[in-house]
């Protein structure tokens, strides 16, 4: 399953996007102990079906690609700041790997096995490109064949493809690009880069790191090591492995249903505020894209005095 995200006009007849079904909320929930029913789907900004924002020029597009036994609404907070300024984004359930829900109504969960390595993401995203470069062309490559929104067929620039992965999906993201050269740029948020990537990249990548920092993941340094082209690491401090995902909106209000303790809470979300990560999450993977598919913006100049918290490492 993919979900495809874009910015649209005439917004208004058309019902506000579940965050996920709540079959998946469910599921995701009950894997992470919490009690089934502590929490209802969350409503997006996003609205099902509305036609496609043109302003004269192709949009480009990036893809997703989600970590171990997770999802692809896991970063919906970048995907839609990326999608109201001019891209489309395609996020991609990972199938065996991931909690997801078919249009028949099967449900489908991570299993151990068969277990996916980054190496078969990589696999599932070379597929979903085929189908941009379909969708660009102005074929509908939906397996139903459904109507598709208003003005989504030839909108797409399949020259300018972008990927951004968390965790396995990071890594995955770097296999993408040794592989294929459609993708132009990409993102790891806190990949553990394993197995080790040893293609050397010319293209631009960057790091967000946490829990798996260069200076102590040999695997992130050799993969560093390989970056041929323009490169960057930028690390916020105070971030666990999930601070540059949805856990970091989401989770507290769980906990407060819950009455989860704040050494738990920090558990999930370190000690990184929730809401400068959200402003970390929105400034930066827009600010890198925005650079190498559009080629303008400074943020990732250097240091910002507006975000403090987000160090450059050398």
């Amino acid at each position: 399953m993919a979900a495809v995200w874009y910015p649209a006009r005439g917004v208004e007849r058309y019902p506000l996007a579940n965050w996920t079904s709540p079959a998946v909320v469910r599921a995701l929930l009950t894997s992470a102990g919490f009690p089934a029913d502590v929490a209802v789907a969350p409503l997006t900004a996003g609205h099902e079906g509305a036609p496609v924002l043109r302003t004269g020029r192709r949009l480009p597009v990036v893809v997703f690609s989600h970590g171990a036994h997770d999802h692809r609404a896991d970063t919906t907070i970048v995907v839609q700041e990326l999608a109201s300024h001019g891209y489309v984004v395609v996020t991609v359930d990972h199938t065996y790997d991931a909690f997801g829900v078919f249009p028949d109504g099967r449900l489908t969960v991570p299993l151990d096995v068969p277990a996916l390595t980054p190496r078969d993401f990589a696999t599932d995203i070379r597929f979903v490109l085929d189908r941009v470069e379909d969708l660009a062309a102005g074929s509908n490559p939906d397996a139903e064949h459904r109507p598709l929104p208003a003005g989504l067929l030839g909108a797409l620039d399949a020259q300018r493809i972008g990927m951004f992965g968390w965790s396995k999906g990071a890594s995955a993201t770097a296999f993408v690009m040794s592989d294929d050269r459609r993708v132009r740029a990409g993102v790891s948020f806190d990949g553990p880069m394993q197995p080790t990537v040893t293609t050397d990249l010319d293209r631009p990548f960057m790091l967000m790191t946490a829990e798996f920092p260069r200076a102590t993941q040999p695997s992130v340094a050799e993969f560093w090591s390989h970056l041929r082209g323009w490169r960057l690491n930028v690390q916020a401090e105070g971030a666990v492995h999930s601070s540059y995902c949805d856990v970091q909106f989401l989770i507290p209000q769980v906990a407060q249903a819950v009455g989860m303790s704040d050494a738990d809470l920090q558990g999930w979300v370190g000690t990184l505020d929730p809401a400068r990560a959200v402003r970390i999450q929105q400034a930066y993977p827009l600010a890198f894209f925005d650079l190498h598919l559009r080629k303008r913006g400074h943020l990732l100049d250097g240091p910002c005095p507006a975000f403090p918290e987000v160090k450059f490492l050398p």
